[in-house]
């Protein structure tokens, strides 16, 4: 099973670059929401998260919250374990969003 991680965010916020980052600095592939371009799916974000700020990050279809979460799961180890559960780290070409 390959593990699924997606990103709400804008293109301009530094809290979405900062989980960003964790996530390229681990060779993660991940689905960036990007809302300022797709605004459609702010509603999603909303939705799944039941959060109106920025980023919202899900892990197999799991919430994780947002900057201050990742950068907890980052710092006790807990994120490597979440991104590990999956038999692949992916490369990060599915970051780019979907616009069709």
């Amino acid at each position: 099973m390959d593990v699924k991680v997606e990103v709400y965010g804008t293109s301009s916020c530094r809290k979405c670059s900062n989980v960003r980052r964790l996530l390229d600095e681990r060779q993660v592939a991940y689905r960036d929401y990007l809302i300022d371009l797709m605004p459609l799916e702010k509603d999603t974000m909303l939705r799944r998260s039941g959060r109106k700020n920025y980023p919202q990050v899900f892990i197999n279809d799991s919430h994780i919250g947002g900057e201050a979460e990742m950068i907890q799961l980052a710092l006790t180890g807990q994120l490597d374990a979440l991104l590990l559960s999956s038999d692949t780290l992916n490369s990060k070409d599915d970051r780019t969003p979907d616009l069709g």
